[in-house]
């Protein structure tokens, strides 16, 4: 079992919402524009909306995203989310019942494109990402830092 007295990571991992015009093509711009320069995109998930979508994103190197997606005039926000990794599926539960169990909403949540050695996470907008993290430690759970995605 992890040491849950252990600080809170102080390295988050970085969510990007980005807002990109409802229109043909738009989308694959910005992800090619980050491919172009080597970002990799780990965890995506895109809401459409009436004249604009919402593409939320966690890449290997938001520094650089941030600064390609001003130079390029896409609209962005920049938060911190706790990404959990897990063995498989089956754990969805848990991870749930453990933020069921300190009362922690969960905004949205939506998975990682890829993990290493075949591993499942979850990208979670929590209403306290430090009591989230404590619950799933505490479960066994291994939530990453931006440190454990970047390549």
């Amino acid at each position: 079992m992890p040491d849950t007295s252990a600080p809170i990571a102080t390295d988050p991992v970085k969510q990007f919402s980005v807002f990109i015009e409802n229109r043909v093509g738009r989308l694959h711009d910005l992800v090619a524009l980050l491919a172009k320069h080597n970002v990799h995109i780990m965890a995506m998930t895109t809401i459409d909306q009436t004249d604009t979508a919402l593409d939320r994103m966690v890449v290997d190197d938001p520094d650089r995203a941030r600064t390609l997606m001003k130079e390029h005039n896409f609209f962005f926000t920049e938060c911190e989310i706790v990404a959990v990794e897990f063995t498989d599926e089956s754990q969805l539960a848990a991870v749930l019942s453990a933020m069921l169990t300190v009362e922690v909403n969960i905004h949205y949540a939506y998975s990682f494109l890829m993990r290493p050695q075949g591993k499942s996470a979850l990208a979670l907008s929590v209403e306290d990402n430090d009591l989230a993290t404590c619950a799933l430690n505490q479960r066994g759970f291994k939530v990453l830092t931006q440190h454990d995605i970047s390549r």
